[in-house]
């Protein structure tokens, strides 16, 4: 590609002159007639001279006016012309004009494609590459484990490999052998890339970066041809690292019908990182270091002992290393003494990693809007309610009749989370418009749950069905706004039929198939087949949802005041946290035993 800038533009110039003469000829170009024209002025004596170049002849009249001609057979015209008085002038046949046009041509397009490469370099870069990659020493990322909070596990593995790499004697006198490869999995957030960075922030040896999507492109066999060119340059420089993102988008499974072309760049590429894989020789320290969200497609060969040696699993982290996570990202922020990072830490279970920098970020962006001088709690409340409930929606105009509606709605469904046991706590109730909703209801579990009772999953639909049970007892009629409520109540259902074997019904079986792997036939193919079991399954899962909606219904009916108490707060606060309810629910009890009091004095 062209980048010299002199040189782009003495070619632009070149181009324009060339244009310029081209255009100039043409205007300066005589008219054309045709041959028996030409005959006829000859015969008649009207031309006086004729100017002749290779088969091409300039005829002058008696006037003065020119014209030219073609003539087919220049033979044969002489002896007219030289019976005749006309002047005859010859000229050499213009044996550069072929050649000049070509070279015309050729100006155009190379300078068409300089201009089109100066001002899209990032295509043509793409479009033209063969198999380049992107290599550094010891690269210097700024980032090292010790800015990695919340993974200790996979943090302490990959330092061992790392340890490996720098004192490989400390292992080898004990027979032990360096892995090949490491596969870093796990959810989007949760600190793939930030270890990656990590170990090149650590290691003192070449690290060797590239994406997975960097190998395969438009022609044929390039990734291949980049897999063996990334792993040749690794072997000049062992011991040293070579990590692929996201490995999926090449190490998918390979497919079994072989005549289907699609994926046969791909399947190359995948099967040259297999070959080089176990090439390694003894001697060579080279560790392959992967990272994916896709486990679950990648292909077996690929998987297994001698390629990939370690998988290292990266979860969502608990409630400790959430508060290490938001230490580390804390660390960079002004900080108001009053925050209590081990709160946050409680009140944002499933977060990942990227989610919690966000959240810290979230709170700095909103603490600098107002103007303060340090983030304090009410802006990580604030940031948290906005990434988890939606930004909230202010201007939004809602006529006094939708707003009690949403506050029955939303009483709903907090009077059920206070009421049922075996439910996490209610953390917030609003109905101030966030997002798409017109109020929000939202609990916070005390601890991170890794395994759910039968009970805590019925008294969550329970929970999500009675915004819409409110709805009904107080207004006598049902609106769309318990549409998401009745989704994730039914597939929290399914889930418990299906998935987690916990119907009377059907037993303890499983409905779902885990895929097909290994070509056995799996349990979704045969639940599948069986009409009357898909029955049965639909019929449990309406059955459930319908038991729960009563037993709720009966609940609400019992606590009537209780919902009403809560919906005229709601009305008149706009927001209520969990011990503000549980204030209100106070109020409720000592007016339940005012009113048996009064029953008693009555009696």
């Amino acid at each position: 590609m062209i980048t010299n800038r002199p040189i782009l533009i003495v070619i632009i110039i070149v181009i324009f002159c060339l244009i310029g003469f081209a255009f100039f000829q043409a205007s300066n170009r005589l008219p054309e007639e045709t041959y028996s024209t030409f005959l006829d002025d000859l015969k008649s004596g009207r031309l006086e001279e004729t100017s002749i170049k290779g088969n091409v002849i300039t005829a002058t009249d008696r006037t003065g006016a020119q014209y030219t001609t073609f003539v087919p057979d220049l033979s044969a015209l002489m002896p007219q012309l030289h019976s005749s008085e006309v002047t005859i002038r010859t000229h050499p046949a213009p044996r550069l004009t072929p050649l000049f046009r070509e070279m015309l041509i050729i100006l155009l397009l190379l300078g068409g494609w300089a201009i089109f490469s100066r001002s899209s370099p990032a295509s043509s870069k793409r479009f033209l590459r063969t198999g380049t990659f992107t290599t550094a020493s010891k690269i210097k990322t700024g980032v090292t484990f010790a800015d990695v909070a919340g993974i200790t596990e996979a943090r302490d593995e990959l330092k061992e490999i790392i340890d490996f790499l720098k004192h490989p004697d400390k292992f080898s006198r004990l027979g032990g052998q360096i892995p090949k490869g490491v596969l870093l999995e796990g959810p989007p957030g949760t600190g793939k890339t930030l270890l990656a960075k990590a170990i090149a922030g650590e290691a003192s040896v070449p690290f060797f970066s590239m994406g997975g999507s960097d190998f395969v492109e438009m022609f044929a066999g390039l990734g291949a041809s980049r897999v063996r060119k990334l792993f040749e340059a690794a072997k000049k420089q062992a011991p040293c690292i070579i990590f692929i993102d996201e490995i999926d988008a090449i190490g998918g499974k390979r497919s079994a019908d072989y005549r289907n072309g699609s994926n046969d760049e791909r399947e190359q590429t995948l099967n040259a990182l297999l070959v080089e894989m176990d090439g390694f020789a003894t001697n060579e320290t080279i560790i392959v270091v992967a990272a994916t969200n896709r486990s679950d497609i990648l292909d077996s060969a690929l998987l297994r002992p001698g390629r990939f040696d370690r998988r290292i699993t990266l979860t969502l982290p608990d409630i400790r290393g959430r508060l290490k996570i938001l230490q580390v990202h804390a660390a960079a922020t002004a900080l108001s003494g009053t925050v209590d990072l081990t709160a946050i830490a409680r009140s944002t279970p499933g977060f990942s990693g990227a989610e919690i920098a966000n959240l810290v970020n979230e709170a700095a962006l909103l603490a600098a809007r107002k103007g303060k001088e340090r983030i304090e709690q009410d802006d990580f409340e604030e940031a948290q309610d906005k990434i988890v409930m939606g930004l909230e929606r202010k201007t939004m105009v809602v006529h006094q009749e939708a707003r009690r509606l949403t506050a029955y709605h939303e009483a709903g469904h907090a009077v059920l989370a206070k009421l049922l046991p075996e439910a996490d706590p209610l953390h917030k109730t609003t109905i101030i418009p966030r997002g798409r909703s017109l109020g929000v209801t939202q609990q916070m579990p005390i601890d991170d749950h890794h395994a759910y009772t039968r009970s805590f999953l019925l008294n969550r639909i329970k929970i999500l069905l009675g915004g819409r049970l409110a709805e009904e007892l107080v207004f006598g009629r049902l609106t769309t706004g318990a549409s998401n409520d009745l989704l994730v109540a039914t597939r929290i259902a399914h889930r418990l039929v299906c998935e987690f074997g916990m119907s009377a019904q059907l037993g303890p079986v499983s409905c779902i198939g885990a895929g097909p792997e290994d070509g056995d036939r799996i349990a979704g193919d045969f639940w599948r087949q069986s009409q009357q079991t898909l029955r049965e399954i639909d019929l449990e899962i309406m059955r459930l949802v319908q038991h729960s909606n009563e037993a709720a219904r009966e609940l609400l009916k019992a606590h009537n005041e209780f919902l009403h108490m809560v919906a005229e707060s709601l009305l008149a606060h706009e927001t209520l946290d969990g011990e503000e309810v549980d204030i209100v629910y106070r109020c409720y009890q000592n007016h339940l035993k005012m009113k048996e009091k009064q029953d008693e004095t009555e009696d």
